[in-house]
């Protein structure tokens, strides 16, 4: 049924799963004993971290922010408004933010700040999508699942009107939906 509200599939599920074996790989290998904490930004982080954490050999630890830069439309807002931040004293400690999409940016430039002032050993993006025709600010994600084109997407996590994010797929949405 929800189909019926996609244009087309843009990023398949396999390749989401064969995407984030690599990148655990990677973090695997960069992180090796240092015990990072990967802080998930909700809610839209929850399917690629789940399936990126699975893929993860060596010891890591979980935190979770609430965040909001879109307040239910369909582009951001510019005001970035920490609603749960993370409970765990980052000091000296390796820093993962695990994202689902970096659009504008603005979100993760913010985060990585207020991170940075708080003295960790090293602050790092890992993000399932780039879309860097949306970026209003400098920030670039350490690794990178898929580089896509400006398009409105949804599924794995990522929503229109907090709808499609359990879509196993990314795809486009089609028009009509977001614009009525």
């Amino acid at each position: 049924m929800l189909e019926n509200y996609i244009e087309k599939i843009l990023i398949n599920h396999n390749e989401i799963v064969e995407k984030s074996k690599e990148l655990g790989q990677c973090l695997t290998k960069d992180y090796q004993d240092k015990n990072p904490i990967l802080v998930g930004v909700l809610k839209g982080s929850v399917p690629f971290l789940a399936e990126l954490m699975k893929h993860i050999d060596t010891h890591v630890e979980l935190e979770f922010m609430i965040v909001s830069s879109y307040h239910g439309g369909t582009a951001s807002s510019g005001r970035v408004n920490i609603i749960k931040d993370i409970d765990t004293d980052i000091k000296g400690r390796h820093v993962v933010f695990v994202e689902d999409i970096i659009d504008t940016g603005r979100t993760l430039k913010d985060l990585k700040q207020l991170f940075l002032d708080r003295e960790p050993a090293s602050v790092k993006i890992v993000t399932l999508i780039d879309k860097p025709e949306g970026r209003v600010v400098e920030i670039e994600a350490d690794y990178t699942g898929f580089t896509v084109p400006n398009e409105f997407l949804v599924g794995f996590g990522l929503d229109y009107a907090e709808n499609y994010r359990n879509l196993p797929y990314i795809g486009v949405l089609k028009e009509e939906v977001y614009t009525n």
